[in-house]
């Protein structure tokens, strides 16, 4: 990989082709990332498409969402493209290196907060200058076909019945919600922004590095992920458990940021059980794919354990197992009712 990154950089970056490669340790099931010492830049290098995209469209959608995210100020720049090619199968993006350490909760949820509202309050483009980034006409119904299509998995994810049925009794919960008349606003999301996705530079902002999986959709998904538990103790160096009142104070912080119009306080909390099933369903998805062969093209989704480092994959299948028995699933949708009343 290190020969084939250099010369993809000699034929379209020869100002950082013979620097010093530096992996870095393997912390994501969809990235590797590669430093190129010196430069300030990172060689981000996709082990697969987590949108199910072929490697050339993948590869143009997350240059997009870090091209449109950067106008926010709390993310990092895009340095360049490498497209895929034989030797580079799934290319590479040149992205900023950012340089901080990570999150610590709760202390640095006000950073995260603002982190999210400056993506947030951007101003919507036109509808013809939104693609390639998904731009749903109706995003609730496409995010509930999201995780119908996550949920196909539960029988091959093996769940305990508790877990199952209250699943599936909140899936009908967010199909009865999606029939419904009304709709949140849409603005550019994250869709990704769990803690251990952040890193808190010199000056204190939380700069939001992962973003392969930005669209238009209801800000309340990104505000949900941001706090959620099975956010907030998914990566072991940010890992914490935010009380209620901590998760309040968040939620009101965010919506002090955003113009009036654009708050929609009664979409945070149907946004926030609509993320707890995401989560749950994507551990679903996770383990009853993870035991498979890795694919040999490099197009489309590929949650093969062989992608990654074991150690990776032994707290990946920890935090989903754990999130999928009973106690914790009723607990993450009890949580829900508890902050309502706080915020009431």
């Amino acid at each position: 990989m290190m020969e084939a990154l250099r010369h993809a950089l000699r034929a379209h970056h020869a100002e950082w082709a013979e620097l010093p490669f530096e992996p870095l340790p393997d912390k994501g099931l969809a990235h590797l990332h590669m430093r190129l010492v010196g430069s300030g830049v990172l060689a981000r290098i996709p082990k697969q498409s987590q949108m199910g995209l072929p490697a050339a469209d993948h590869l143009a959608y997350e240059a997009a969402c870090f091209e449109r995210a950067a106008m926010s100020g709390h993310t990092p720049q895009l340095a360049g493209v490498l497209p895929a090619t034989a030797a580079l199968p799934h290319g590479a993006l040149l992205v900023q290196e950012i340089y901080g350490r990570p999150v610590k909760l709760p202390q640095d949820l006000g950073a995260m907060v603002q982190s999210l509202a400056s993506l947030h309050t951007l101003a919507l483009p036109p509808a013809g200058e939104r693609p390639p980034l998904l731009d749903d006409a109706d995003p609730l119904a496409a995010l509930v076909a999201e995780i119908d299509q996550q949920a196909r998995h539960l029988d091959a994810a093996l769940l305990a019945p508790q877990s199952r049925q209250a699943i599936e009794a909140e899936l009908l919960r967010l199909r009865a919600l999606c029939a419904g008349p009304h709709r949140p606003h849409k603005r550019l999301i994250a869709f990704d922004a769990h803690p251990g996705n952040f890193i808190v530079d010199s000056q204190g902002r939380a700069i939001l590095v992962d973003l392969e999986k930005a669209r238009y959709g209801a800000p309340a998904l990104d505000l949900a992920h941001a706090t959620l538990y099975t956010s907030t103790t998914w990566d072991a160096a940010s890992s914490a458990v935010l009380t209620i009142a901590e998760v309040a104070s968040a939620y009101r912080a965010w919506m002090a940021l955003m113009p009036p119009t654009q708050r929609q306080r009664e979409w945070l909390l149907p946004m926030r059980r609509a993320m707890v099933l995401w989560s749950l369903t994507w551990c679903a998805k996770w383990r009853a794919l993870a035991s498979q062969s890795a694919h040999a093209h490099p197009d489309g989704e590929d949650w093969s354990s062989e992608l990654s480092d074991a150690t990776l994959v032994a707290h990946v299948r920890e935090r989903v197992n754990h999130y999928l028995a009973p106690q914790v699933v009723q607990s993450v949708l009890d949580e829900t009712l508890a902050l309502e009343r706080e915020l009431a």
